[in-house]
């Protein structure tokens, strides 16, 4: 299959679309559904969403990286020694855990249900009402809690959250950071829970679909546009969540429940 600079504009702008929405309450999914479609680009198998999410995973890890760090080495000194100190981080890790289960097991049972039945643009319309309502909901919530504050309770409920937003259209960080600001959670704290729990997550999908990227029956005739969505993705991915971190410190988040809203309904309008 010959391709030509269409073809890598059309790739470029996907990698760009999945770069600015994964960090953001807007639904990277339920975007890239609508793009595929307005520039007919046929969704053939998982190994392009594969690779994306695997550039938003490195570009989010570079910018945590540095708590990422002091949780493995605390956790590490936490189990050798059993210090107080260092018990807050070793429990962070543990709830990054629990949350990280209820994504893990209904991913396994029902993602390819649940994006055969929910993966049209009409669904995805409605999934971003929804998240537009929860958004406003939250907006005006400022919580107190701190990141050794957290419970098993808080790690469930974020989990779950996590987990409804495997339907398209539910944004990941939306979900996980309305549900960790409801609980109670500081913005901060509530932003560094949510992509702490979108690595595990992102890695084992990565891991269970490496056989995707294998066999992928474009992956020859499709290297080149696969390779400028990625950096697209890994560049777009880092300053949008670098610019997400900064709303969030000002707790912006309705200007994002006005979107999902507005996008909601134009796509029920214009798009069936």
């Amino acid at each position: 299959m010959e391709f030509d600079m269409i073809v890598l504009l059309k790739y470029l702008f996907l990698g760009m679309i999945q770069g600015f929405t994964e960090p953001i309450p807007i639904s990277s999914s339920g975007h890239l559904i609508i793009a595929q479609q307005l520039l007919g680009v046929e969704r053939r198998g998982l190994a392009f969403e594969i690779l994306t999410n695997t550039a938003s995973l490195l570009a989010i890890a570079f910018i945590y990286r540095k708590d990422i760090a002091r949780l493995i080495l605390h956790g590490y000194k936490y189990v050798r020694t059993r210090e107080a100190a260092y018990k807050p981080d070793f429990m962070f890790i543990m709830y990054v855990v629990i949350g990280t289960i209820p994504a893990v097991i209904i991913g396994l049972l029902f993602k390819d249900k649940i994006e055969a039945y929910f993966s049209s643009v009409h669904m995805v319309a409605i999934a971003l009402l929804f998240t537009g309502t929860a958004l406003w909901l939250i907006r005006n919530l400022r919580g107190r809690k701190r990141d050794g504050d957290l419970s098993a309770k808080d790690a469930v409920l974020v989990g779950l959250a996590q987990a409804v937003a495997l339907i398209p259209g539910i944004s990941r960080s939306g979900a996980t950071v309305i549900t960790s600001i409801a609980v109670g959670m500081k913005q901060d704290t509530a932003l560094r829970f949510s992509f702490m729990l979108y690595i595990p997550v992102s890695l084992g999908g990565l891991v269970l679909g490496t056989s995707d990227i294998v066999n992928d029956p474009d992956r020859s005739a499709l290297a080149l546009p696969y390779l400028v969505a990625f950096l697209a993705t890994l560049i777009v991915t880092y300053f949008s969540m670098k610019w997400f971190m900064n709303i969030m410190a000002k707790g912006n988040l309705k200007y994002f429940a006005y979107y999902c809203f507005a996008a909601g309904i134009l796509l029920l309008i214009f798009l069936r």
